[in-house]
């Protein structure tokens, strides 16, 4: 997907809350272009890094202005309740973004009665490295030049793709935006394996990460290949690729454990929604 186009950057917009995910949206958007003058940070408790990052770069801490074109929630979905200061920085014409798991676009319009329009989006934490992924979905009242807006915010952090139904969103949560948890926990396991076979503890750490840093890299210059493609064509019959694949690719394998990990996940998030 093409870098997005600064030109569809908003020409005010308020990020409230800077955590992980947040600050990684705003490193993208800064560097990506967008006019540090243009933006308002809202965080009770920003981190020294945030603290840095405004003096450094010029954005607004803590004093909003008028209510902005974009605002974009990226707090703890469990404290929107809470957040009720936030409610009067939507405006007639603002457009609002979530990012909160499990928070329906109907959630956030009875808690901003004044947005123009929402944009439910779930992005994940690659963004931090340009290589995130997103789904967004939209408010019936969400114009082409709001949607744009949301694209060039989203774009700035990788990929995205649109949903005809927000309703799959807590499907997404449950895939790619808990995803990079379950990668990092196979490099964990690979990392357990690897020491019980008797390699040296940081003799397995750095073969596990570097395993799980190729293959991935791999999949994503792989173009057309798909994974069962790629593991196929390191798996000899036979071999011991073969024999560890007859474990994970069993009944009773990784397959089933996967799919009931990702459900749990998307049980959760449903339970966030109210």
């Amino acid at each position: 997907m093409a870098a997005p186009e600064t030109d569809r950057f908003p020409a005010s917009l308020i990020l409230a809350g800077a955590g992980k995910m947040g600050g990684a949206m705003l490193l993208a958007w800064l560097d990506q272009g967008f006019d540090p003058r243009r933006i308002c940070v809202i965080d009770p408790q920003p981190s020294p890094q945030i603290v840095g990052l405004a003096a450094e770069r010029g954005f607004a801490l803590n004093a909003p202005a008028a209510p902005p074109e974009v605002l974009v929630l990226a707090i703890k979905p469990q404290t929107l309740d809470e957040a009720t200061a936030l409610a009067p920085l939507a405006g007639p014409q603002t457009l609002v973004i979530s990012i909160l798991a499990g928070k329906t676009i109907a959630n956030i319009a009875a808690r901003f009665p004044q947005a123009s329009a929402i944009v439910r989006a779930m992005p994940n934490l690659p963004a931090a490295v340009r290589r995130g992924i997103a789904a967004l979905a939209a408010s019936e009242a969400a114009t082409p030049a709001q949607r744009a807006q949301a694209e060039a915010l989203i774009a700035a952090t990788g990929q995205f793709e649109w949903l005809a139904d927000e309703r799959l969103i807590d499907a997404v949560t449950a895939v790619s935006g808990s995803g990079p948890a379950y990668v990092f926990y196979l490099a964990e396991c690979l990392t357990q394996a690897a020491a019980a076979l008797g390699l040296p503890p940081d003799v397995a750490a750095r073969l596990a990460r570097a395993t799980v840093e190729g293959a991935g890299e791999l999949l994503f210059r792989s173009g057309e290949s798909t994974p069962a493609e790629l593991r196929e064509s390191v798996t000899s019959r036979g071999g011991t690729t073969a024999a560890a694949l007859d474990v994970l690719m069993a009944p009773d394998g990784l397959a089933p454990l996967i799919e009931r990990a990702v459900k749990a996940a998307q049980r959760r998030a449903e339970a966030l929604s109210g």
